[in-house]
């Protein structure tokens, strides 16, 4: 079982289900039993939904996903193939 670090390093990764199975059922046995990783969990999968819900309705402005994209040297067509 995984300790409150390793619980907390991993959990983007959790949320996101890109962990493996054994390693997913790692840190949600150490959820089950740690209320302090419990609610960083709550708070983090709580953000992540916010998030995306803010994502839904406010629209980019003209240029910044594109100045976003150089930033990480991606070109939005490479993402949709």
């Amino acid at each position: 079982m995984p300790d409150c670090k390793q619980t907390l390093q991993e959990l983007e990764q959790f949320l996101d289900r890109e962990l493996s199975s054994d390693a997913h059922h790692a840190v949600q046995s150490h959820l089950d039993g740690c209320l302090d990783c419990l609610s960083a969990f709550d708070f983090h999968a709580e953000l992540k939904m916010v998030i995306a819900a803010k994502a839904k309705t406010v629209t980019l402005p003209e240029g910044l996903l594109a100045k976003i994209e150089a930033c990480f040297g991606v070109d939005q067509a490479d993402l949709i193939e």
